[in-house]
């Protein structure tokens, strides 16, 4: 399946575009035609055996490096994508694309309806981890590449990681998952719960519909986007940065107005959110993520026990620190690889820095990547 291609200068990005594709989702809901924006890093070599699909998390987009048009800052992986660096550029040509249901230029809530000049709003359908992961699956047979050396993602991008073992195993031959899990737990889904009933319960929201008025549904996206913030980080890292440090004030105010630093804090994650973020395509996202479950129904998953992918060479990390995708939910995918006889590597990294670890300064997650990575390419160069 070929799409055609474009760049679109305001968002700095390639864009791909399905016609008359007909993709079928996981609900049974078509999609007729779709786009995905993209950007790519480095050169795919003569071979095409150098190409790493790097998936992004909840919040993330395709400017995994570089600068990004939309916050005006460095991408959200800069400090391990680029020449030198851990996902060295100068050897891998990387490749990361905003997912279908983002909001960063691929077909999503945002975007217009087929045919039509009315956004879809609440009316765009239901997507799911594995529907990402078709979609994404067919951007990278448009651009020619058989089998990607390693797909690497962290979060909702480990869960996109696993998916691509499950459904497209003869067209990888590495995978690093990074903090995330078989399925998403009670705990989280609760999280998201909260954080979905804020910006629906905004009168702004209305029923998706709020583009209509070019209004966004500020409050309940930030006050989302503060719930989601907290859990990223752990009780260490947060006692560590603010304790109970007051904001720009010596005694407390007896108000209600930003009196400690962690309340100032989180409001600007908030305000600096709905500045890049879409409401809808935080909805559909996380409800992406819930859904998510590689073990529904068996003690061992056997939809993922069953997939001919005993070549591919998995690595999967934990944080001692995060309570969100904790270390025993990511060494239940360690057992089950075991268990059925994959090759795999484990390591769980000593870090209090929560969830958010993978995209901070973690030096051992650095040597840990590019270890991983440089291994296996030397090892199928030798070949």
């Amino acid at each position: 399946m070929n799409a055609k291609f474009t760049t679109d200068t305001k968002l700095e990005s390639e864009i791909a575009y399905f016609e008359n594709i007909n993709l079928k989702l996981e609900s049974g809901d078509i999609i007729d035609s779709f786009k995905l924006a993209f950007k790519t890093y480095g050169k795919l070599n003569a071979d095409k055996t150098n190409a790493i699909l790097v998936c992004h998390a909840l919040t993330g987009d395709q400017y995994v490096a570089g600068n990004n048009p939309i916050t005006g800052r460095e991408g959200w992986w800069s400090r391990m994508v680029g020449p030198n660096k851990p996902i060295d550029t100068n050897k891998f040509f990387v490749i990361c694309s905003n997912v279908l249901g983002g909001c960063a230029g691929s077909t999503g809530p945002k975007e217009l309806q087929n045919g039509s000049d009315v956004a879809y709003g609440g009316n765009f359908p239901s997507v799911t981890i594995k529907d990402m992961v078709k979609a994404q699956s067919l951007l990278i047979e448009s651009l020619n590449i058989e089998k990607l050396f390693s797909v690497i993602g962290g979060s909702m991008g480990a869960m996109q990681a696993l998916q691509w073992a499950i459904d497209f195993p003869d067209k990888i031959l590495n995978i690093i998952h990074i903090a995330g899990a078989l399925k998403h737990s009670a705990q989280n889904i609760a999280f998201h719960e909260v954080g979905r009933q804020a910006i629906m319960s905004d009168p702004i929201w209305k029923n998706g519909k709020y583009f209509e008025n070019n209004e966004v549904p500020e409050r309940g996206l930030s006050v989302a986007r503060m719930i989601a913030h907290i859990t990223y980080l752990s009780e260490n890292a947060m006692h560590r940065k603010f304790g109970r440090k007051l904001q720009s004030r010596d005694i407390i105010s007896f108000g209600f107005d930003a009196d400690f630093q962690i309340e100032s804090y989180l409001r600007y994650q908030g305000k600096s959110f709905v500045e890049r973020f879409d409401a809808n395509s935080y909805l559909y996202l996380t409800r992406a993520m819930d859904y998510f479950d590689l073990t529904e129904s068996f003690s061992k998953s056997v939809e993922f026990s069953y997939t001919p992918n005993r070549h591919i060479n998995y690595l999967v990390i934990s944080f001692t620190s995060d309570w969100l995708f904790p270390t025993k939910e990511n060494k239940q995918i360690v057992d089950m690889l075991n268990y059925n006889t994959r090759k795999v590597s484990f390591a769980e990294i000593e870090t209090d820095k929560g969830h958010d670890s993978f995209l901070l300064d973690v030096p051992e997650l650095d040597v840990t990547i590019s270890g991983f990575l440089d291994s296996n390419f030397t090892k199928l160069r030798d070949k």
